[in-house]
């Protein structure tokens, strides 16, 4: 069941949100990633298809020293991560995911 929120506050010269009337939160902690395959190497976690309007904003914070970025291939949201160095292997870890829309 979701958890009604009473009061947001859209600040001006904001971007507008999806629905004039509510705002979508999707908010998972501590989301498991494999490792990656050696140094340098990505690794994809899929998450499904959340069914999210396309202006939905994603936030992703991985636990280690990492990039990510976000991709939605065939409506299904995929996290990305990345080792910083080029020289850096990934290691089975975790990572923070919100979604506003």
């Amino acid at each position: 069941m979701a958890q009604n929120l009473h009061t947001v506050d859209v600040i001006a010269g904001s971007d507008p949100i999806a629905f004039g009337d509510r705002l979508l939160v999707y908010m998972r902690k501590s989301l498991a990633n494999p490792a990656g395959s050696g140094a340098g190497a990505a690794v994809v976690v899929p998450l499904g298809s959340l069914n999210l309007p396309p202006n939905a904003m994603v936030f992703a914070a991985p636990s280690q020293d990492a990039t990510c970025y976000i991709t939605r291939p065939g409506g299904v949201l995929t996290v990305n991560l990345a080792p910083r160095l080029a020289t850096s292997t990934l290691v089975a870890g975790t990572f923070d995911l919100l979604i506003l829309a």
